[in-house]
């Protein structure tokens, strides 16, 4: 198999798979049922009552629709068999009626369903509990989870997956409407903090009642009712209430042997305890297989220290494009981390939240994890290079080099976080909030790396080895104390956040190279005099030790007064404060072999750097709501003071920048399902205090990186544009997303290489950069038989364009992608979960300076995940995971098959217990290909991955609610007794 999209018998497979489903979905076209809603005392009919057209046998859901302005409904194509009509409305009770569609009897009249009022009396039987599958709220799409079916013992993530409009990837990132999903919510909390993967990998899927869907305003934003435009996506999911008081739960426990290496071995267990307001969760987990339950968010910091370049030079403002060859999940979906190394971790943690009295709302979590990874890769880098300009005269000499390297290197990381948000109502009008979040960690590093360069007639013009070795620590923490005020008069409000922002890194490293050039390397990489030329090759031999002491602190201050101007109209005051002082100490010394000490100081490569920061802004926002429509506009002026002070050069710059940072909202509501939002926003970025410290860093001494105490802020536009429509008749659903920017002083970089391809980078300032992205996501439900399948289709594009600097010549560079994916999944027959996904990319990269290093390259991916109940409680999982990479370079158009099975035996009475037989990667084919495409290189590099393995595991779900009491695990449907075997028993079927 090499071309998933190309080949013949895929061709044919995927053509056999569409008219497959347009024949069914044809013969499925074959009856009607209509009805109307009536209130059962006045008869007038309801307009906009929920209807639900469920199968009979099992309350799954077949169609959804609302009724019209005559209070009637319709479903169409409706398959022969057993059926059950489900109306509900707010404000009344629920109600259902039983009907058949037959071949004598295609077009069935339901009638008028009658709906009671809650507040009369009931006096015939209802169905209650019984919910809509989706409902807009607002800004707010909700789903009900019970329309939507999982397997059993499935986690949130696996629920995810069957939302229209939402997709998750082999990584357990989630994307919604097109944009990446930021924060998931437990019953509107935050759960282990900020980290979606937390909830979405660690929390059962059936004591799930709801999943919203929003864009999440800012703190304060949310408070004054005046939108900012910061928002970001968040999903927020409600347990079932029979489902907050209890204990579950799951642990497992797993090994398998290795030939040649280390067994494999996985163990995790999750246990929480909810008693209404009051939740409790713990978690522990250690493997050796790449899994994490959670967002590696502050595990890079190790790799900062040091290295040897593996990846370098860098992207000088056109953007690099990077395509890799994830191997994707490991059979149950909780897919790997990175593919491009061999990581074994452990972690525990603690999340906490109650309600103390009613004044008091408490939510609190501590983690702690560690991890060792193992990288060893090798790469080729290309460079086709302009010749240097000379006194303003550029001079056409083009160079070609080939550098190929080995890179190995063992990273120790245990990271500690701590999370806290505390609400105190003073009194009916007032609420402090507190949200101090805190991480700590410390790093042990590795890294040796060797390289040969070879000109562009296979000349060697330099060799390196380097080792380098550090330990180091860090604090991050920030803390916001927030003052929500209301008065008497409505509308208006006050607020004000004190923010403080913390990051402290302290780093010892050593660092050892050889490096031998056929010319003299940068003076910047060393003492002049640590060169020495022999055989026409100059040796240069470093060994130094390194210390690094970064701190920072911000401190920010944001004010807001909003004034009513009338029931439509409110008018926002605000004022923001801000103070970021940076300190970078850099200390080197050279070894000394007299004394055998590092006690040579080294003045060109140590220095101690101050940078203060500070900003004052204050504006008004004019805003407008309307019923259909909400608009925004707004202007800030903002001064802001940049002061550098080198204390070892005993220099000090210091400057001022004054802007006008204008802005602008505009909403518009079509209908009740469909909405169009228009953001424009200013912003100013500052230079990190690493890009202005003018000292070089010589960890790897083919790459030298310098800073520049010049840098200016950028200041950058940005507009965004949001479509959504979403049919909950026909789960058909459309969004669109265009973001376009431009910056002005951009922060790029400019590389300058000498004659035998050692290069020195230094950030500089430039204009003319541009970025667009838009993506479009449509989706809708198809029929197959009896069962909806629902498909999405993603299609996005990305360009950019930016100019950068090559050996002091201007190099504009153009960059593009271009991706179309396509999933389905479905299940079906009750016993068979079906998914199907593919993904094609086109991307392109153009370079004014070097038209030889322009590229274009085609990658495909398709994804198959499948779970069967097989007889005797046994089940079968398996996902595949095909790739090929196609592009200018012969080594790199490849293919690989990576796919992975799991056979399972579910165990004891409510099959609470599964024993599990693994196999990851059983064709052996799991790879990481990575290319690099940058101004100055195009670069390939392959990885060892974890290959083929075994694991043997047992599983154990604990559920125990109220009184040693399992309730029914069917999302609120009472179900006739006696469901089928494995469903669970007490008269009660699992059905979600």
């Amino acid at each position: 198999m090499n071309y998933l999209f190309t080949s013949r018998p895929f061709r044919g497979l995927l053509i056999i798979l569409i008219l497959s489903l347009t024949a069914t979905w044809a013969q499925a076209q074959s009856g009607t049922i209509k009805g109307a809603v009536v209130d059962s005392v006045t008869r007038k009919p309801l307009l906009e009552a929920s209807v639900s057209l469920l199968l009979a046998r099992d309350s799954s859901l077949v169609n959804f629709g609302i009724t019209d302005g005559e209070g009637q409904f319709v479903f169409k194509n409706v398959t022969e068999g057993q059926y059950r009509v489900l109306v509900t409305y707010v404000g009344y009770r629920g109600a259902s009626k039983r009907v058949s569609v037959t071949k004598a009897d295609p077009n069935v009249d339901a009638g008028a369903l009658e709906l009671l009022a809650q507040s009369q009396t009931l006096t015939e039987v209802s169905v209650q509990g019984e919910k809509a599958p989706m409902a807009v709220k607002g800004d707010t799409l909700e789903f009900n989870a019970g329309s939507f079916k999982t397997q059993p013992n499935a986690q949130v993530e696996d629920l995810l997956k069957k939302l229209p409009g939402l997709q998750v990837d082999r990584d357990g990132n989630i994307t919604a409407q097109g944009q990446a999903v930021k924060k998931v919510l437990v019953d509107g909390k935050p759960f282990f903090g900020d980290d979606p993967k937390m909830a979405t990998r660690n929390l059962p899927a059936d004591i799930i009642d709801k999943v919203q869907l929003l864009d999440q305003m800012s703190e304060q934003s949310a408070f004054s009712g005046v939108d900012d435009g910061d928002r970001s996506k968040t999903i927020n999911i409600t347990t079932k209430k029979d489902k907050r008081k209890g204990t579950f739960g799951q642990q497992s426990i797993g090994v398998g042997p290795k030939p040649g290496d280390d067994p494999r071995y996985i163990a995790k267990a999750t246990l929480n305890r909810f008693s209404n307001g009051q939740q409790m969760s713990i978690l522990g987990m250690a493997n050796n297989i790449n899994q994490q339950g959670f967002t590696a968010q502050d595990l890079g910091l190790g790799n900062n220290f040091g290295g040897s370049g593996q990846g370098s030079g860098g992207n000088a403002g056109g953007g690099s494009f990077v395509r890799s060859g994830n191997g994707g999940g490991n059979g149950n979906g909780n897919g790997q981390v990175g593919n491009n190394a061999i990581t074994k971790s452990w972690a525990g943690g603690i999340n906490y939240r109650n309600s103390f009295g009613k004044k008091i709302d408490m939510a609190g979590s501590y983690n702690i994890s560690n991890t060792n990874t193992l990288t060893n890769q090798s790469s080729r880098r290309e460079n086709i290079l302009p010749g240097a300009s000379t006194s303003g005269t550029s001079v056409r000499t083009d160079s070609t080099f080939v550098r190929n390297q080995t890179n190995g290197s063992e990273n120790t990381n245990t990271n500690n976080r701590f999370n806290l948000r505390l609400d105190y109502r003073l009194d009916s009008l007032t609420t402090i909030r507190l949200i101090p979040n805190v991480s700590w960690l410390e790093s042990n590093y590795m890294n040796q790396s060797q390289s040969q360069t070879l000109s562009g007639q296979g000349v060697t013009t330099n060799t390196s080895n380097t080792n380098y070795n550090s330990t180091g620590s860090g604090i991050n923490g920030n803390n916001s104390l927030l003052l929500f005020r209301k008065f008497r008069k409505a509308g208006r409000t006050f607020s004000v956040n004190w923010n403080i922002a913390v990051n402290d890194q302290d780093n010892l490293g050593i660092n050892k190279s050889l490096t031998k050039s056929t010319t003299p390397l940068s003076t910047s990489s060393g003492s002049p005099s640590s060169q020495t030329a022999t055989d026409g090759l100059y040796t240069q031999q470093i060994n130094q030790q390194n210390s690094q002491q970064t701190n920072s602190m911000t401190n920010s201050i944001n004010a807001s007064y909003t004034e009513p101007l009338s029931m439509r109209q409110t008018l926002e005051f605000h004022y923001n404060l801000s103070n970021n002082h940076n300190e970078s100490n850099r200390a080197v010394t050279d070894f000394n072999e007299t004394t055998g000490q590092y006690d040579r100081p080294n003045a060109l490569l140590s220095n101690n750097f101050i940078n203060t920061y500070m900003t004052n802004r204050g504006g008004l926002t004019w805003q407008t709501k309307r019923l259909k429509y909400t608009y925004a506009l707004g202007v800030d002026g903002q001064q802001a003071s940049l002061n550098s002070t080198n204390l070892s050069r005993e220099t000090n710059l210091s400057r001022t920048f004054t802007n006008l940072l204008p802005n602008a909202l505009f909403t518009y509501n079509f209908a009740k399902n469909t909405s169009l939002r228009f953001n424009y926003r200013t912003r100013i970025n500052a230079p990190s205090v690493n890009q202005l410290q003018p000292v070089p860093n010589n960890t790897n001494p083919l790459n030298i990186q310098l800073g520049n105490a010049d840098l200016q802020p950028e200041y950058s536009h940005n507009i965004s544009l949001n479509f959504n429509r979403f049919d909950p008749a026909t789960f058909r659903n459309m969004f669109v997303s265009i973001n376009a920017s431009r910056t002005d002083n951009k922060i790029v970089n400019s590389t300058t290489f000498n004659p035998s391809g050692a290069q020195t980078t230094r950030p500089i300032n430039t204009n003319g950069y541009y970025t667009v992205t838009g993506s479009l996501v449509l989706g809708r439900a198809l029929k197959f038989q009896d069962q909806r399948v629902n498909l999405n289709l993603n299609t996005n594009l990305t360009y950019n364009q930016g100019t950068s600097f090559v050996n002091e010549r201007a190099n504009l560079a153009q960059n593009w992608l271009i991706g179309q994916g396509l999933s389905l999944n479905t299940n079906l027959y009750d016993k068979l979960d079906l998914n199907l996904a593919g993904n094609i990319s086109l991307q392109s990269a153009k370079y004014s300076l070097q038209p030889q290093q322009n590229t274009t390259y085609l990658n495909q991916t398709g994804t198959l995940d499948l779970y069967y109940q097989l007889p005797l409680r046994f089940t079968f999982t398996t996902n595949v995971t095909f790739n090929h990479y196609g592009g200018t370079s012969g080594s790199y158009n490849q293919s690989f098959t990576l796919l992975n099975m799991a056979l399972a035996r579910q165990l004891f009475k409510q099959k609470q217990g599964e024993l599990r037989l693994q196999v990851f990667d059983l064709l052996n084919q799991n790879r990481s290909v990575v290319r690099n495409v940058t101004d100055t290189y195009v670069e390939e590099v392959q990885s060892r991955v974890l290959n083929r393995y075994f694991t043997l595991s047992f599983v154990y779900n604990l559920r125990r609610f109220g009184a040693g009491f399992t309730p029914p695990s069917n999302n609120n449907r009472f179900m006739r007794p006696g469901g089928r075997d494995g469903q669970g028993g007490g008269g009660f079927r699992r059905n979600g």
